[in-house]
């Protein structure tokens, strides 16, 4: 197929890698010109701007950060959805807002493209494999026509309604659970500290222990090793657990483990730490106690 992939960040350079593994004929699109050069070398195709990229595709991955860089992506400037062809599907992989993907849908599908609601789970790692989860949800026609290229990408692939909405909304859920589990992990590895124990040591208690959970699993070892290298940012959980609010204050419904994880997030956010690892949310508790860490500078 010919594939596009729109933004060639840790997780879309992943999946434009798989995809060219995968035999299609990828092309990709970043406004950072080292993105490019760097899939350029690993032999795919770029574009010079968005439009250019989805000219001929078959499959548009839009792999940015947030709703509005998907906005601007679609209809800003030389936005790209009055490039698509007639039949080409858009492949949505943020994390929005449920009304947002429905919103999204609606446009895009007026104008005879496809639209799939189709968020993402799994990591970097998973992304470079072609290993990742995608919670998706859209027309029959769109998943028809975007199997071969999400089969290239994607470990399993959750088909979870016939239009926009559910797979955002259960991304949704996904990023409540993952941000409150960082969020208790670093409380839990916090606590550790301040009580004396040996954090290696509680990580390989912890881990083979009913206590554990993926995110533990996951981000404690970069605690330990004092390396806060973003591979999913504090801010990402500032905007996703601001979803999950908002998602629960327009259906009235409580969600009190979401809203203290998420000042948690804030507070890391505000004392400078928002472009640092998620984990580095353990730093709140570090000004908060006076603990030591890991990676301090003597």
């Amino acid at each position: 197929m010919k594939v596009t992939v729109i933004g060639l960040g840790a997780m879309g350079m992943g999946m434009a890698l798989s995809a060219l593994r995968g035999g299609h004929e990828t092309t990709g699109f970043d406004i950072a010109e080292a993105a490019r050069t760097r899939f350029t070398e690993a032999g795919g195709k770029t574009a010079a701007s968005p439009a250019e990229a989805v000219a001929e595709a078959e499959v548009v991955f839009c792999v940015v950060v947030n709703a509005a860089q998907m906005e601007s992506v679609l209809f800003g400037e030389g936005g790209v959805a009055a490039a698509l062809r007639p039949g080409t599907v858009f492949a949505a992989c943020p994390t929005v807002d449920p009304a947002v993907a429905r919103a999204t849908a609606a446009r895009i599908e007026e104008a005879g493209a496809l639209y799939l609601d189709a968020p993402i789970s799994g990591g970097a790692v998973k992304a470079a494999e072609g290993k990742l989860t995608i919670m998706a949800s859209g027309s029959a026609a769109a998943f028809e026509a975007a199997q071969p290229a999400l089969g290239s990408v994607a470990e399993t692939v959750f088909r979870l309604g016939d239009t926009a909405g559910p797979g955002s909304a259960m991304k949704m859920i996904n990023q409540l659970l993952a941000g409150v589990h960082i969020a208790a992990a670093a409380e839990a590895m916090a606590l550790a500290a301040r009580s004396g124990l040996d954090l290696k040591q509680t990580y390989e208690v912890i881990t083979k222990a009913a206590g554990n959970s993926w995110m533990f699993e996951n981000r404690v070892p970069h605690i330990i090793e004092g390396d806060y290298s973003p591979r999913s940012a504090v801010e990402i959980f500032v905007k996703d657990l601001g979803i999950v609010l908002g998602a629960g204050h327009a259906e009235r419904f409580p969600l009190p483990l979401s809203a203290a994880a998420h000042q948690l997030y804030l507070a890391a956010a505000g004392a400078g730490h928002g472009r640092e690892d998620d984990s580095a949310v353990i730093k709140v508790y570090q000004k908060l106690s006076g603990i030591s860490l890991p990676g301090d500078r003597a």
